[in-house]
């Protein structure tokens, strides 16, 4: 079912629409429905069949409606990737001329098509300048997997293949893959995958409020865990490690922001040992933090760059991978790289993703984030929650946020039961018409780039109230 969204949420009515079948069904058809057939990723199937899944059938800009009518406000952007908000006329109308012009055909047997090649001339242009060369996929996770692929060719051509060893960190996230789940740090997803992959291992992740101890400064936590770089270097043998891969910032370990020392030490151990740099850019990329990517905001400069999500926005799925020169360069004079997939470079999808990217440069999208949505995001959260009695840390930057909640804020005591405490006020936040997604006792927001200050001021209300509910419910306000 439609909805008309001109209207106030309390008026909204269904709007004509030539989708009978759709418009047809009510909410609990739709749940009975989705309950028989559908398996939900991330989920507890009985339990989520129990209660039922609210329907979303319709957004605009940064908001959603639900079969029921209501209207709410999403503060995640989809899954960290409608960046330029829904219903971007610009953005369907490249798809549809695209499938009337060509469909599809792929990039194989030496072939390509005008879409692929006028997206990897816009992603080196937009780019840090020794990024100029770009491969295909269909996610992150395919992203990710990509990124093994190339380390270990790329190692190959330099005539050193005893380098296959991944560094990763603990509660990082690269995808749901077997490949991509391996290489994050999971506890709960390794759990499920006894046929893991092969050399990859971990380090602790710079998550200073969870895990420093003692009178400890962000600083110095920040060198001891990069440091653990190098003592599992030492630990496999610098010429059996290919590669160390990270989230500039973690995403869905809970927006963790590292301490500045980290990522400088990080770099200066990669370049000692000769191993590659690899930025999980899934999230970051594309304005999220104010910069095109979130490495720049950090400063420090990586190897290979996995991106998807803001791509295109979530309008059609599709990952890529960005090559320094240097890699791209052994890649291209050595011979054939196998490794490819039926969709790469699919040619609506690169069609979608460089009218987003336009969207993105031409109406200063990115710009504005730096220099005014950005800064005010960040400004009215803390003013809002900086002094919460159940709020430790507020960490981000441009439009990107991690709400700690702690039992005790100054002496950074974390709640017990830290998974049940976040889903305690997510569920507020889902009453209220907020979305604002829980890691634990982390409250995590990531809205579309292209949100009103008006829009802000409406999230960091609801969200207030509903971490104010969480605390009223504990007893602790």
């Amino acid at each position: 079912m439609s909805y008309r969204i001109d209207a106030p949420a309390s008026a909204i009515q269904p709007a004509p629409t030539m989708l009978h079948a759709q418009a047809a069904r009510s909410t609990s058809e739709y749940r009975a429905l989705d309950a028989a057939h559908h398996i939900h990723p991330f989920s507890d199937m009985g339990a989520l069949n129990a209660h039922g899944s609210r329907v979303i059938v319709k957004a605009k800009g940064v908001y959603l409606w639900d079969s029921e009518g209501n209207k709410i406000i999403d503060g995640m952007a989809g899954l960290w990737c409608v960046n330029v908000g829904y219903g971007r006329k610009e953005l369907a109308d490249a798809a549809y001329r695209q499938m009337q012009e060509l469909p599809y055909y792929n990039t194989f047997f030496k072939t390509t098509h005008p879409p692929v090649i006028e997206l990897s001339a816009l992603l080196a242009e937009l780019s840090p300048e020794p990024f100029n060369h770009f491969f295909y996929c269909n996610s992150g996770s395919e992203g990710n997997d990509t990124v093994l692929r190339i380390v270990h060719q790329y190692w190959l051509t330099q005539g050193k293949p005893s380098k296959k060893v991944v560094i990763s960190r603990k509660n990082g996230y690269h995808g749901s893959t077997i490949a991509g789940g391996t290489l994050g740090g999971m506890g709960y997803m390794h759990d499920q995958m006894p046929s893991k992959v092969e050399n990859i291992v971990h380090i602790d992740q710079p998550y200073f409020f969870g895990e420093a101890e003692g009178d400890m400064t962000p600083e110095a936590f920040g060198l001891a865990r990069a440091q653990q770089l190098e003592a599992k270097i030492l630990e496999v043998g610098a010429e059996n490690v290919a590669a160390f891969i990270g989230e500039p910032f973690q995403g869905a370990g809970g927006v963790i922001f590292p301490p500045s020392t980290y990522w400088p030490e990080i770099q200066r151990i990669c370049r000692k040992y000769d191993i590659l740099l690899c930025a999980d850019e899934v999230i970051g990329g594309f304005g999220r933090t104010g910069e095109w990517f979130a490495h720049q905001h950090f400063g420090f400069e990586p190897d290979l760059i996995t991106m998807a999500k803001g791509l295109t926005s979530g309008y059609v799925p599709m990952g890529a991978v960005g090559l320094h020169d240097r890699v791209a360069k052994a890649i291209i004079e050595n011979g054939d790289f196998n490794h490819g997939l039926t969709y790469s470079g699919h040619p609506v999808a690169a069609a979608v993703a460089v009218a987003n990217l336009k969207l993105l440069r031409d109406d200063g999208i990115v710009a504005r984030v730096k220099a005014d949505t950005g800064p005010y995001f960040q400004q009215r959260l803390r003013e809002a929650l900086g002094k919460h009695p159940i709020v430790g840390d507020i960490s981000g930057v441009g439009l990107v946020a991690g709400i700690q909640l702690a039992q005790d804020p100054k002496s950074r005591k974390r709640f017990a039961n830290g998974g049940d405490v976040g889903t305690i006020c997510r569920d507020f936040c889902f009453n209220g018409n907020l979305i604002m997604r829980a890691t634990g006792d982390r409250m995590l927001l990531s809205p579309p780039l292209v949100i009103t200050r008006a829009e802000i001021d409406e999230i960091v209300s609801k969200a207030k109230a509903a971490i104010d509910a969480t605390a009223q419910q504990l007893g602790l306000m």
